[in-house]
């Protein structure tokens, strides 16, 4: 059974009473039938090539173009002049909290790091677990609309809490050419080495392939539109990405238990976001109905409404089920950025999710929270990738490599699976390599 219900005269948030998901919802995530869109990823190939054949020039013309952004040569790289006329422009309160989340971060990364590194020992063998950072990394942070120096903090920290040596950051100018000031002064907290004013595809190409300015760099990181998803998919077949990550998702599982007015409030911050989803999912009928009362009390003095207006009119949903465990089922296939479990029993929920960028337990763990200062990174694989991808992480940064001894008693001991091995592949050469450490040498 399928309804709609106006929030007003200007918004409809859709209501579906089932056990899933509409297949239309569904079939606009990954994996995708069609792939990427081709006259989306046609526009996209031709921007990159431009880059790639002209370089700065063709940056200069496409940041005219996109951005109303006028550029020469020697704007391409923000200087240490702009980074400190950046100060000046901002607050004591902002560089405060700039700094306290990426402490918020460094720790956790560093937790994250120091499991990776450990000794196996066992009868004659000994196995290291290492890790060596990508020696150089470009980081791209969404400027446009509106600066995210926050996402430059979450990007930028776990790259340096893994080594990184050189980190690069590009940025969309505004149209008068100048980053936006707190992106400028997140940057230099976070120790990065240079920053560029050039957004968009052009910036991915340029950080992927390099032009006269821009040096290339061997992996590229972060959110952006679907122009920049797009690029970083067709770029990814010649420098690594981390994952596909375009417009926010919100997905809330709830029972009876829950505040239907924390439910409205993190449905509408999500929804101020560009093309963002916000999705309910509850077996409460009761639930349902209070939560789009409170929605609409809510909405009509939200800050940013129009664009709240339009994105829960486009992309909002309300999934009435029988049961929890149908809730359960219809996030892992939804595979959501985000995951709120306001339930009773919610850490139970949690242990049965599979596919989620984050999930975030009870009332009082946000997601509005969780983009800021709790100590988690807000870059997650959107669109239905977090089916494969994993939140931006110190991992993203970082080879991992073995070393390994082996006595001689304990390759004599693993010598007959050694051999039935490599008779069965028919590698000859391996079985004479190891047996001539048992033979003495004629």
């Amino acid at each position: 059974m399928l309804e709609k219900r106006k929030l007003n005269r200007r918004v409809k948030i859709r209501i579906v009473e089932g056990s899933s998901l509409p297949p239309e919802v569904l079939n606009r995530r990954w994996p995708r039938i069609g792939g990427l869109d081709e006259e989306l990823a046609k526009r996209v190939e031709k921007i990159i090539h431009e880059v790639k054949l002209r370089g700065d020039p063709a940056l200069i013309e496409l940041e005219e173009k996109f951005d109303g952004a006028k550029l020469s040569p020697d704007k391409i790289r923000v200087n240490r002049e702009d980074i400190e006329k950046a100060y000046e422009k901002t607050s004591s309160r902002l560089i405060s909290a700039i700094e306290y989340s990426k402490s918020r971060i460094e720790e956790f990364q560093k937790e994250i790091l120091d499991h990776l590194r450990f000794t196996y020992k066992k009868e004659g063998l000994q196995i290291c677990s290492c890790i060596s950072p990508i020696r150089r990394v470009g980081c791209y942070i969404p400027g446009g609309a509106a600066p995210y120096p926050s996402t430059l903090v979450m990007t930028v920290t776990p790259a340096k809490v893994a080594g990184v040596k050189e980190i690069a950051i590009a940025s969309p100018p505004r149209c008068k050419g100048e980053i936006n000031h707190s992106i400028l002064v997140a940057a230099d907290i976070c120790g990065v080495d240079e920053i560029y004013r050039i957004g968009g595809v052009q910036a991915i190409a340029a950080l992927a392939y390099g032009t006269q300015s821009i040096r290339q760099v061997e992996k590229i990181v972060g959110p952006g539109n679907r122009y920049v998803q797009a690029a970083k998919i067709l770029i990814s077949r010649d420098r690594p990405i981390d994952f596909p990550a375009g417009p926010s998702e919100i997905f809330v599982i709830a029972d009876d238990s829950a505040d239907p007015r924390l439910i409205a409030l993190d449905m509408i911050s999500q929804a101020e976001h560009v093309d963002a989803s916000s999705i309910l999912v509850t077996s409460s009928r009761r639930l349902a109905k209070t939560v789009i009362d409170a929605l609409e009390r809510t909405v009509e003095s939200a800050p940013n409404k129009e664009i709240v207006y339009e994105n829960l009119s486009r992309n909002g949903l309300v999934l009435i089920c029988e049961s929890l465990e149908k809730a359960v089922r219809a996030a892992n296939d939804f595979a959501p950025e985000h995951l709120e479990i306001m339930t009773e029993n919610a850490w139970e929920i949690a242990e049965k999710i599979t596919s989620a960028g984050l999930v975030l337990v009870r009332e009082n763990t946000p997601v509005a929270a969780s983009d800021y200062c709790l100590g988690t990174i807000h870059v997650l694989p959107t669109g239905g990738f977090s089916h494969v991808y994993s939140s931006l992480s110190v991992l993203d940064f970082v080879k991992r490599f073995c070393i390994v001894e082996a006595s001689k008693d304990r390759l004599m001991e693993d010598w007959r699976s050694v051999k039935a091995l490599a008779e069965s592949e028919d590698l000859m050469n391996h079985i004479l390599a190891v047996e001539g450490r048992f033979t003495d040498e004629e």
